[in-house]
């Protein structure tokens, strides 16, 4: 665990202290489920948002995807009667396709990142909605698939499975960034995709492969989202999901001009942002205002970030001027 990632963690222990305080509320065994529960939810597609991002590119489609996903995978299930492990395999594979769709446009024909994705943010909403006729897809009265919901909605003593996923992915994921190859190409593709192109990197390949990344943990996301749900309008299923992802990553130290994060800190950062919520919550702030407390996160994040790599960029100068001295 770097500064950045223990800073958080005593940022996230003093702000748990401060509500606790105010509301002894948020303590309660059940709060910290729901709290636990949604952490999960989001932590899943904040890990696909940062591998994105450590590439330097961006993923603002997510929200959408989760919506078309979601309604497809409910459909599947629930209207079509297709069982359930083999609905589920589908649309993992089918974000993963979408991902490499993805990067494919960014990475060969070098396409922007920003207007990829911010055309499939609005071309996948406008899906969802025309499959559905702008109605809401869900289960029909008393339709129960036990062992899914078990998995995705369900708890181990106590603890939500949504959390327990989230801890073993972003296990897996943190060998993959921190501890493989692979995982060094991406840091070396966000600090310098030129420089790591000439030193033998098929940049290509690895950035296709992190927007596929991406795409397979929006797909696992959307369906725990559906299963917690159990109801999706495609209108407002997923609505700024992309914020709630892109936050967690600038607040775990991921910077939007790529090369830098910590897969710690995208899981501290969410935990972060669903305390915040549950502050909102409880203190009874109107939820209207939750957007903007987002945005403020947000902005407060890439300041962090800019002064921070302004201050390292000045103790690097000041190191090199010491040893030439």
């Amino acid at each position: 665990m770097n500064k950045k990632d223990l800073g958080l963690l005593l940022l996230i222990v003093a702000v748990g202290i401060v509500v606790a305080a105010i509301n002894p509320r948020f303590l309660l065994p059940i709060n910290l489920a729901n709290t636990s529960n949604l952490i999960g939810l989001f932590g899943i597609l904040s890990i696909g948002q940062a591998f994105v991002i450590i590439t330097g590119g961006i993923e603002l489609s997510v929200g959408s995807l989760v919506a078309l996903l979601g309604v497809l995978f409910v459909d599947l299930i629930a209207t079509r009667g297709v069982p359930w492990p083999v609905a589920l395999p589908l649309i993992i594979v089918l974000g993963g396709v979408i991902g490499l769709a993805h990067g494919w446009l960014i990475a060969r024909l070098k396409l922007q990142p920003f207007v990829v994705t911010l055309c499939g943010l609005l071309i996948y909403r406008g899906v969802a909605r025309f499959y559905t006729k702008d109605g809401t897809a869900g289960f029909a009265f008393g339709q129960n698939f036990p062992s899914l919901e078990f998995l995705t909605a369900g708890r181990f003593h106590g603890v939500p499975n949504s959390f327990i996923a989230l801890i073993v992915i972003a296990a897996v994921m943190w060998v993959v960034l921190h501890r493989s190859v692979f995982g060094r190409y991406l840091y070396a593709i966000g600090k310098n995709e030129e420089a790591a192109k000439y030193s033998g990197i098929h940049t290509n390949r690895v950035v296709i492969s992190a927007y596929v990344i991406c795409g397979v943990l929006t797909a696992l996301s959307a369906i725990y989202f559906a299963m917690y749900t159990r109801s999706i309008s495609p209108a407002s299923h997923g609505q700024f999901y992309e914020l709630y992802a892109i936050a967690a990553a600038v607040l775990g130290g991921f910077s939007l001009r790529g090369g830098e994060g910590s897969l710690i800190g995208v899981v501290l950062g969410t935990v972060l942002l669903q305390e915040l919520q549950n502050l909102v919550n409880l203190l009874g702030i109107p939820s209207s205002l939750n957007f903007a407390v987002m945005g403020g996160v947000i902005l407060i994040g890439v300041m962090i970030d800019q002064q921070w790599g302004a201050y390292r960029a000045q103790r690097l100068v000041l190191e090199a001027a010491k040893q030439q001295g």
